[in-house]
């Protein structure tokens, strides 16, 4: 297995993506994104958690599964069709020995996520598109950006160039984000659903939790942090 060129380290922040292999869709229908986000829950865990069908057959939720203690503090995430995006820390003594805690996590996400895909869709070989990429996140500009950018994504469903020129319609795009419930951006507007346990807060700098100027900042840190966007993607 090669070696990352930059190697992730426990106690920093980091933007962390994966793709479909090729290009391909990952989410084919609505009970896909559930289950992705579920495994989001139970894999943030330290215990190896196994959720299966005939368990949510017998009527056992997901958000009720005691998953133990968690092993990365996820701060935004967003689900697209055909990639993820998530903005991630992990506590600085580690908790798993030599492995890194992103690393573990995102192994045991992926392979529990794939399997499901297969199963249900009698499909055989890879989901995801190699290893999946990271970014490490050093400071305020980059992780404005970044949490701009991520809760911003949906966009990109009805404006494909929306990155690259702008978002042409605030409006529309504010009207779409709230009808989108695949990302974390609803847990910003401090909405009450079970998705909101996914978000620690207390692990990521204060002004990601401020309610009233949510919207309006994430459209103005895009604008104004423009500078940071070639450091929070990868070559």
């Amino acid at each position: 297995m090669s070696i990352r060129k930059v190697p992730l380290v426990n106690g920093e922040y980091y933007h962390i993506y994966h793709r479909g292999n090729g290009r391909q869709q990952i989410f084919f229908d609505k009970t896909d994104y559930e289950r992705f986000v579920k495994l989001l829950y139970l894999c943030n865990s330290t215990k190896q958690v196994n959720f299966r069908d005939d368990i949510v057959e017998r009527g056992i939720d997901a958000w009720d599964i005691d998953r133990g203690d968690t092993i990365v503090a996820i701060g935004a995430w967003v689900l697209m069709p055909n990639h993820f995006h998530l903005y991630v820390t992990s506590p600085k003594d580690g908790l798993l020995g030599e492995e890194n805690n992103i690393t573990v996590f995102m192994r045991k996400l992926c392979t529990a996520y794939s399997k499901y895909i297969n199963t249900k869709y009698s499909r055989t070989g890879s989901l995801f598109e190699g290893r999946f990429k990271s970014v490490h996140i050093q400071d305020d500009i980059q992780a404005k950006y970044l949490f701009s950018y991520i809760h911003l994504n949906p966009v990109k469903l009805f404006q494909k160039n929306w990155k690259e020129e702008g978002i042409k319609d605030k409006t529309k795009a504010v009207s779409f984000l709230e009808k989108y419930k695949w990302s974390s951006y609803h847990d910003y507007l401090l909405k009450n659903r079970v998705e909101n346990i996914l978000i620690e807060r207390k692990s990521f700098p204060d002004y990601f939790s401020v309610k009233n100027s949510f919207q309006k900042e994430i459209f103005e840190w895009l604008d104004t942090y423009q500078v940071a966007q070639k450091t929070v993607f990868w070559e």
